[in-house]
């Protein structure tokens, strides 16, 4: 097998503000693994939050060794056993070496990822939140409009701004705008358990279904305190990184986030929604803002979750990959082979 790396610049349609950071581009790492003409591929990109620079996921990604495997399925399976890359690996890095070997099994194999991991599986077909960034309330109100006329049933709204009264102003007007969303909030850890108790009944009020990691990380047993009590589900992200965060969370919150980036892949995730089945604790598929290549695994998980957030390929300027839909608020798998995605063939 023989591998290749490329970095491409991502560019948003427009900069995305949360509550610690906002962002208008990322880089992104594509994997290739070729074997006996065939190719599959892979994407990381990289994080801040995580500490990963393209220079780290280039090093990361060339430093996987898959010379020593007479097969594309062979490395697949060691990877799963943990033999492939090195226990201290990134998350990230993982994901995109499965991505690009799932692919690549399923073009042998003339199959989707979803049929790999459950044979008599029908594409997924899930309706994906589409995030609305700290803006002001008259771009959210009019972002609100264009997603749900474009058929959009769930929107995620990114709160932590500075004077909390703002996000209920933002969140207020969408909810006039569009009386039957679903609404999520995010303030991405920007709370304090005072502020959240304060704030969740009003949030209640106005319709939200659930919240994404009202407080800080780090401290899990004050997250499942809130839970206990809120009005509203309270959804784990940045303290749900793996299976054992799952684990210790599950029963005590209402969901997790699981990003294929932040938990190791397609395997990792099955095997946190395998924890926490029948908690009470509800998965989540979330994302980083990607491309439709560094998406396209979740999707192929996208019906196993009651909250599907996959809309970090609708966030750029331009999505380099096509093949998981998502512009009328539904990502789709296909029956194509692998994970269904092709580079868009015009350059960046």
């Amino acid at each position: 097998m023989k591998a290749g790396l490329r970095t491409v610049r991502l560019e948003l349609a427009e900069p995305l503000r949360i509550s610690r950071s906002t962002m208008s581009a990322r880089d992104a790492v594509w994997l290739s693994i070729e074997h006996a003409g065939v190719t599959g591929h892979g994407e990381a990109v990289t994080s801040v939050y995580y500490g990963l620079d393209a220079d780290t996921l280039v090093r990361l990604l060339g430093a996987v060794e898959l010379t020593g495997f007479a097969c594309p399925e062979s490395a697949l399976e060691a990877l799963g056993a943990g033999e492939l890359v090195a226990a201290e690996t990134p998350p990230a890095v993982t994901a995109a070496v499965e991505s690009a070997l799932l692919d690549l099994v399923g073009k042998r194999a003339g199959v989707p990822v979803h049929r790999l991991l459950e044979p008599a599986s029908a594409p997924p077909v899930a309706a994906t939140a589409r995030t609305i960034g700290i803006t002001s309330p008259a771009h959210a109100a009019a972002e609100a409009r264009r997603l749900t006329a474009s058929g959009f049933q769930l929107l995620k709204v990114k709160a932590g701004a500075g004077d909390p009264e703002d996000d209920v102003e933002r969140v207020r007007v969408i909810r006039d705008v569009a009386p039957r969303v679903r609404l999520l909030l995010d303030p991405n850890g920007a709370w304090s358990p005072a502020q959240a108790r304060a704030l969740l009944p009003r949030y209640a009020d106005l319709g939200v279904e659930a919240v994404e990691q009202p407080l800080a990380p780090g401290d899990p047993e004050a997250l499942g305190a809130l839970a206990a009590r809120s009005p509203l589900p309270v959804i784990a992200d940045e303290d749900a990184v793996g299976l054992d965060d799952a684990r210790r969370l599950a029963g005590r919150v209402h969901g997790v986030n699981v990003k294929l980036a932040k938990c190791g892949g397609v395997h990792a995730a099955l095997r946190i929604a395998e924890a926490i089945e029948g908690s009470g604790t509800a998965l989540m598929l979330g994302c980083l803002t990607a491309s439709s290549l560094g998406l396209a695994p979740a999707v192929h998980l996208a019906d196993r979750a009651r909250w599907t957030d996959l809309d970090g390929h609708l966030l750029l300027s331009r999505d380099p990959w096509t093949g998981i839909g998502g512009a009328d608020g539904f990502v789709r798998a296909t029956d194509r082979p692998g994970l269904g995605v092709e580079e868009d063939a015009r350059p960046l």
